[in-house]
């Protein structure tokens, strides 16, 4: 099992391509990533996030556990985080992060997370939440098996 990430967009961006291998390469099962980059809408606005929300709930499996990233979800902690992605494998559920589109996600998309995250109240570009999310994945697997990855 390995946690999958559904980004709307196009590939990484080349000046993020080793930022996000260094850290994918170093995550083991259950915390390996497997991405999942879907085209985002030609459309603009509401369309285009109705469009590009459809093909991401598509994608879902009744039984993942979906952290959605929005700036206005949860903040928390490392070990917090870490803590969640523990009970969702012990529960033997799949993890899938979802990055939306520039127009984000609809009211279905939000409804159907069990975890809508923050990174920061601040909006980055979705590139480069990539590489943010993957260094946060490495950090919780760190902190699940007790190395001194994360200082407290």
């Amino acid at each position: 099992m390995a946690i999958s990430i559904i980004a709307v967009g196009k590939r990484h961006e080349p000046w993020l391509v080793d930022g996000i291998e260094r850290f994918a390469q170093r995550l083991r099962t259950p915390y390996a990533v497997e991405w999942r980059l879907l085209t985002h809408s030609l459309s603009d606005g509401d369309r285009a996030r109705e469009e590009e929300s459809t093909r991401i709930l598509a994608t879902l499996n009744d039984r993942a556990f979906v952290v959605l990233l929005d700036e206005r979800g949860t903040n928390l902690t490392s070990p917090a985080f870490s803590d969640t992605l523990s009970d969702a494998f012990n529960d033997g559920r799949e993890v899938v992060c979802v990055i939306g589109g520039a127009y984000g996600v609809n009211e279905a998309v939000c409804a159907r997370a069990n975890l809508v995250w923050s990174l920061s109240r601040l909006v980055f570009p979705h590139q480069l939440v990539r590489l943010l999310v993957v260094e946060q994945l490495y950090r919780a697997q760190e902190i699940a098996k007790g190395s001194k990855y994360h200082h407290q």
